[in-house]
């Protein structure tokens, strides 16, 4: 596995926040940092090389003494710089917005076509400032999914966090749900049957996960609620979210859900976003 952490800084706020956030995730894992600018090829470099992203390492190392980093200024459109540079990095690490120079993340597309089109987990920097709590595990079944858990189990290793695996249903969601007359008014759903599969999918996602990394505490949650908006109320006390890219009843081609979405725009805490094998 690459042994770098890349992150994309463009001299906003948010992504000088993302250095403190890339950095610690570089020490925890003993990886080496790469600083990422894309730029116009009309852009004045010196203000950024010789400002910002000067004092963004100069942050870093303040954090991270011992961390080996390194920055990359590479001319082009922003997604597809970050998308070429996340080919050798574990993980990248973004900003919750940027600046219109750096492609304008989440005020625009940039962020949702690097998480769905990248080549690491993307862990996008947003929510409340310090978060704390567990690390949020959102469990779908999928095979985005499953690599979603084996990052998330990884992670709360390596922060010493408990973990918490929430699996959230309805039967909206459900491909065959119902049992009963055809008659669409006269409609049986069989909730005890439904929930306890879903308890079943909750419980053999986190089996194998929680026999390899015994150390991490985990709580199992089961809750029937619309997704979106049960993993976003759970986001406010969680330190991470995690989750796969797309979930169950997404549509052909569409590489990241509706879901997942959501999270990178509304969650409470930082939230990153794993794909699954293609």
């Amino acid at each position: 596995m690459n042994d770098t952490v890349m992150v994309g800084v463009d001299g906003s706020p948010p992504s000088i926040a993302a250095v403190d956030v890339a950095a610690e995730e570089a020490r925890l894992r003993g990886a080496q940092l790469r600083i990422v600018h894309a730029f116009s090829r009309r852009a004045d470099l010196d203000p950024m090389i010789h400002g910002v992203l000067a004092q963004a390492e100069q942050r870093a190392r303040a954090l991270a003494p011992d961390l080996e980093i390194t920055r990359t200024v590479a001319p082009g459109e922003t997604l597809t710089v970050l998308r070429s540079e996340s080919r050798h990095a574990v993980l990248a690490v973004t900003g919750g917005r940027g600046r219109s120079g750096f492609g304008g993340l989440l005020l625009g597309s940039t962020v949702v076509q690097l998480a769905a089109h990248g080549h690491c987990p993307l862990m996008v920097v947003r929510g409340r400032p310090d978060p704390r709590g567990p690390v949020l595990l959102a469990v779908d079944g999928s095979p985005a999914g499953e690599a979603a858990a084996g990052f998330a189990f990884a992670e709360a290793e390596l922060r010493g966090a408990p973990l918490t695996a929430m699996h959230v249903w309805n039967t909206r969601s459900e491909p065959t749900p119902y049992e009963g007359p055809a008659d669409p008014l006269n409609i049986v759903v069989d909730l005890d049957r439904l929930r306890e599969r879903h308890q079943r999918l909750l419980e053999e996602t986190v089996a194998p996960l929680r026999h390899a990394r015994p150390g991490v505490a985990v709580e199992l949650r089961l809750e029937r609620a619309r997704v979106r908006h049960a993993l976003l109320d759970a986001s406010r006390e969680a330190q991470l979210l995690v989750t796969g890219a797309r979930g169950h009843g997404g549509f052909t081609g569409m590489l990241l859900g509706s879901v997942s979405q959501a999270l990178l725009y509304h969650a409470d805490c930082p939230v990153t976003v794993v794909r699954g094998t293609e």
